[in-house]
């Protein structure tokens, strides 16, 4: 079996039950699981791969838990920069039309690639369109090259413009052909075992692009094979608005309506929740997926983070899509996250600022819980070995006197180092595990078909 040992740490930060940081510890880890994590001087003296981590802080692996991959094919695009949500996704819709299959599998790479060098080692993807034969099936075969862990959100839109939905009929898809394919994509890939490489959600896009009934559906699908599901909910004040005029409720009443509530489900921004939402998604144990850069971006609003944290929700990071975010930097979204809070905070009258260690611990163990996983989050015996390690002698981190809290008050660069069930990821900043420049080209090439239609 294969060993890994990683010493001499500035420090491990466990994120454990006890939240316990080692000064010069270390973790020793065999076939993909931790065995043990202490200090240096009480671990084994060999593996098959040894790091000696002197100057670096080491952590778990960061946890996405809201993204959209293909949407690295579209940023900064004319027309959507400085405008918000409706219109920014009427003016993408047409781009997005124009996507191919290898168009979505490069995108992944791409986006995957991206993530792991800011410390992702596990990240959901909603993936909730599938133009010109496209199939979620393209975007898991590229992950799978990656070596990072992923969960698929099998997305979906029904309802179109002329029914009152917001996507142009000819990208939305009959309901029964939804609901199949979600089938057939559980039972093709999804793996329910601890350590699951693979795990399928189901994921139907939005209030204004779905109907009832396919929610509905959806959940009892989910249910049935005791699968997560995920959805957009609360990200605007548009939405809000729809969702009164349609439903007659707010979108948090409209999730309880149509089954969408429980501790198999979370939801991508929740920005526009007042205190009985806040209460009924910690009573029902819903998750929220917190995108504080996209939501700026998109002048969407600033979630109630703080207020949730209080409460006891579920809260991860997510950095949503590369056209509403420009950018996938897991451990710059935890900074964004620690900003808006607190300038939120000031807004709200004042109170205690949100920590770096608590917005770490939203990206590692938060975001882990809200994916449904007691396996990663956190570096203690028994746990994935999802590890990365953040070299703090740089300079970006020159003259910081907490290395753990430098890591999100200082710019966030990348990490040197990661591991994914003991197999390097990350090695020395690069991807070690695929061609990402390669990537890189063949996808310019893409962006710049789709964006200009030639």
């Amino acid at each position: 079996m294969a060993s890994l040992l990683i010493r001499n740490a500035e420090v491990v930060v466990t994120m454990d039950d006890e939240r316990r940081e080692i000064a010069g510890g270390g973790l020793f880890c065999r076939d993909g699981w931790i065995e043990h994590v202490g200090p240096t001087a009480t671990l084994p003296t060999t593996a098959d791969d040894v790091f000696d981590a002197t100057g670096h802080v080491v952590l778990p692996g960061l946890v996405d838990t809201h993204h959209h991959l293909y949407q690295t094919l579209t940023r900064a695009v004319p027309g959507t920069q400085d405008v918000s949500l409706f219109a920014w996704l009427t003016t993408l819709y047409p781009i997005w039309a124009r996507m191919t299959p290898d168009d979505v599998a490069v995108s992944t790479l791409v986006g995957l690639g991206e993530l792991a060098r800011s410390g992702c080692t596990t990240t959901s993807d909603h993936l909730y369109l599938f133009p010109n034969g496209s199939t979620l099936d393209d975007s898991i075969h590229a992950a799978a090259l990656t070596g990072m862990r992923f969960h698929a959100a099998r997305g979906s839109m029904s309802l179109g413009e002329s029914a009152g939905g917001l996507p142009p009929d000819h990208l939305v898809e009959n309901e029964a052909d939804i609901i199949a394919d979600t089938q057939r994509l559980i039972e093709t890939f999804h793996d329910p075992d601890p350590g699951a490489m693979i795990r399928i959600v189901v994921a139907p896009c939005s209030p204004f692009s779905v109907t009832p009934a396919a929610m509905i559906e959806s959940a009892r699908l989910a249910r049935a094979y005791g699968v997560t599901m995920h959805t957009h909910l609360a990200e605007t004040a548009d939405e809000d608005r729809f969702c009164e005029e349609r439903f007659g409720v707010d979108p948090i009443g409209y999730a309880e309506r149509v089954g969408w509530l429980g501790d198999d489900v979370w939801f991508a921004h929740g920005v526009h929740v007042d205190a009985a939402g806040v209460a009924t998604l910690a009573a029902s144990g819903t998750g929220i997926a917190h995108c504080p850069t996209s939501n700026m971006r998109l002048a969407s609003g600033i979630a109630p983070l703080r207020e949730y944290l209080d409460a006891g929700v579920r809260v991860g990071l997510g950095v949503d899509g590369s056209a509403s975010n420009d950018g996938s930097n897991l451990l710059g979204e935890a900074r964004q996250a620690l900003l808006a809070a607190r300038v939120r905070t000031a807004i709200e009258g004042g109170g205690s600022l949100l920590s770096a260690r608590r917005v770490l611990e939203i990206a590692t163990r938060g975001g882990a819980a809200v994916l449904g996983r007691d396996d990663i989050g956190t570096l203690a015996p028994g746990k994935a070995a999802d590890i990365v390690a953040v070299d703090v002698r740089d300079v970006d981190h020159a003259g910081a006197a907490d290395p753990v809290a430098a890591l999100v008050l200082c710019w966030p660069g990348g990490v040197s180092r990661s591991w994914v069930h003991g197999r390097p990821l990350v090695v020395d900043g690069h991807v070690a595990t695929f061609d990402l420049p390669e990537a890189v080209e063949r996808h310019r090439a893409a962006s710049q078909r789709i964006v200009t239609g030639s």
